[in-house]
């Protein structure tokens, strides 16, 4: 399969994706690139716009410019201003009883906020956002954390928070058992809320880090969990532990191009705030840096066909995950 059909694929550049979180888009506006498409998001009054990174007039990037007391987006280069809806307001250099040239007004994308992040489709949308019923609990808090660039594919992060056989070599220092490497047997099921994966049991180590995520001071601690997919490349993880601490992570994967991608996770969990936000996302981001590293010594975009890499029971989910993925993309 080219390692080009991730940027170019229709169905994919179809999809929603996670591009910045909701905070990030205030005062200035913000680049981003998704599927080797360049835009711009800002804050209008009338809510985010997402547009082609380009001022129509002379090709300026319209992220290097600034916002206007009136929420109107100005390039850098002439002083055009953009307002809600992509909507150029104002030409400079003409009369001010002059509208602007029909074609001045930005080409906008589809765009939404949820979760305390924007989303960003750069086609025509053809699904929903991934559903988390813990959003609309009021016995949840959602932790929101920073969007990372890493220098890997999505394919290959989907793939990786899938699994849970790298738990005992890549997450050794957080929470992984070197000494328990034997997967469980694992069934695939329709999960709830769209999502699609398998249940098990893991027994995790709870150094001092962790034991302020799971809320215990054990030195091992048992988890029930729950692994899922939402096409393209979102993963949800589930944590249950046996005093009814929930941790809900929302894992996404956004590629930039090929081989690059943003990625971000959402935390919602059902505790007493006893534990600051910020050491929560601590343990959690440990984990990331440890996923992060050994991914970026991997090369290119995964193989998705079924032939070329070998697999076992225990990878049946990222399995089922690449058959329809595949589908998807082979519907352009």
């Amino acid at each position: 399969m080219s390692t080009s059909i991730l940027c170019s694929n229709t169905a994919l550049r179809n999809s929603w994706y996670a591009v910045a979180r909701s905070v990030d888009l205030g005062v200035a506006p913000v680049a981003v690139t998704l599927l080797g498409t360049k835009a711009v998001l800002y804050r209008s009054p009338g809510g985010v716009v997402a547009a082609p990174d380009r001022c129509p007039h002379r090709e300026a990037p319209l992220s290097a410019g600034h916002l206007a007391e009136d929420g109107c987006l100005v390039c850098p280069y002439h002083g055009w201003a953009f307002g809600d809806d992509g909507r150029c307001r104002r030409v400079p250099s003409a009369s001010a009883d002059v509208p602007p040239p029909p074609r001045a007004h930005l080409v906008t994308y589809s765009c939404a906020e949820k979760y305390g992040l924007v989303w960003l489709c750069v086609g025509t949308p053809s699904g929903d956002l991934p559903a988390i019923a813990q959003e609309h609990d009021p016995g949840f808090r959602r932790i929101n954390t920073p969007v990372e660039v890493w220098r890997t594919s999505a394919t290959r992060m989907t793939d990786n928070f899938l699994d849970i056989t790298h738990f005992p070599f890549v997450h050794v220092a957080t929470f992984g058992r070197a000494q328990e490497t034997q997967a469980p047997k694992v069934e695939l099921e329709s999960l709830d809320n769209g999502w699609f994966g398998y249940r098990y049991e893991v027994r995790a180590n709870n150094s001092a880090l962790g034991a302020l995520a799971s809320g215990q001071s054990v030195p091992v601690v048992e988890r029930a969990m729950s692994s899922g997919f939402h096409l393209p490349f979102d993963v949800r993880s589930t944590i249950t532990y046996h005093t009814g601490l929930e941790h809900v992570l929302l894992l996404l994967s956004t590629p930039i191009d090929d081989t690059t991608a943003y990625f971000t996770f959402v935390v919602w969990r059902n505790d007493d705030f006893s534990v600051s936000a910020e050491e929560i996302i601590r343990f959690d981001l440990a984990i990331g840096a440890e996923d992060k590293r050994m991914l970026e010594q991997l090369d290119g975009v995964l193989p998705l066909d079924q032939t070329t890499l070998v697999s076992v029971q225990a990878d049946k989910c990222s399995v089922e995950w690449r058959r329809r993925l595949v589908e998807l993309i082979e519907h352009d």
